[in-house]
């Protein structure tokens, strides 16, 4: 079958099934390096600019809480969509650039001193308790990230295969509370990705072991 012509649902299966078919027992990288956790690079703090309206991190820099850093320049932030004007406004009041629409619901920025800024404006029912979360849930610089679960399910639900990448690596590094959190998510909400699910933690503990361990 055409790549081209499957459906995001298929080529999801389709990229885990490979990637279940190759992957063997440790990566090539160091434990400890994968268990590293950085936060190189500054982003923006939105909070004197927002506040209060709750928002929280995600796309590459929110991984660097569960995973090794992935140096980006691009920070990407979610808000609730009824707050969307308000957060314009209070963003072009900070010398915010707004640039354009993204195709999945927000605006993309350019902060004063020229960095991007992506905002993702959401209604799904979870955000509220997401946002919540996100608060006491914060990286190495403070900024408040979206909770393991809800990154998770953002992730998969985007379907790209660095996405389903990064959603192995944390997985595989995330303690058995953790897991169940982002299992009991998906029973809630996508029960039928649990199979496509489960393959990816095992896909990231694979990841976590010695080359020939057990």
């Amino acid at each position: 079958m055409i790549m081209a012509m499957l459906t995001k649902q298929e080529k999801r299966k389709q990229m885990i099934n490979l990637a279940m078919r190759r992957q063997r027992p440790g990566s090539g990288s160091l434990i400890a390096f994968l268990k590293k956790r950085t936060a190189v690079i500054n982003y923006p703090d939105l909070s004197p600019v927002l506040d209060p309206i709750p928002w929280a991190v995600v796309g590459a820099v929110a991984t660097r809480l569960y995973m090794p850093e992935r140096l980006t320049q691009d920070l990407d932030i979610v808000i609730r969509k009824s707050d969307s004007g308000e957060a314009q406004r209070r963003l072009v009041g900070a010398g915010f650039n707004r640039q354009g629409r993204l195709s999945v619901g927000g605006w993309s920025w350019l902060t004063p001193d020229g960095r991007m800024l992506d905002v993702v404006e959401s209604s799904e029912d979870w955000l509220d308790q997401a946002l919540a979360e996100a608060r006491n849930n914060r990286d190495r610089q403070g900024l408040p990230v979206l909770p393991l679960p809800y990154l998770v399910l953002v992730k998969y639900q985007s379907g790209r295969l660095q996405d389903l990448a990064d959603i192995s690596r944390m997985l595989g590094q995330a303690d058995q509370t953790a897991l169940e959190r982002v299992r009991e998510l998906f029973s809630k909400l996508s029960p039928e990705d649990r199979e496509d699910l489960e393959s990816l933690i095992t896909l990231g503990q694979l990841e976590m072991k010695e080359p020939g361990g057990h």
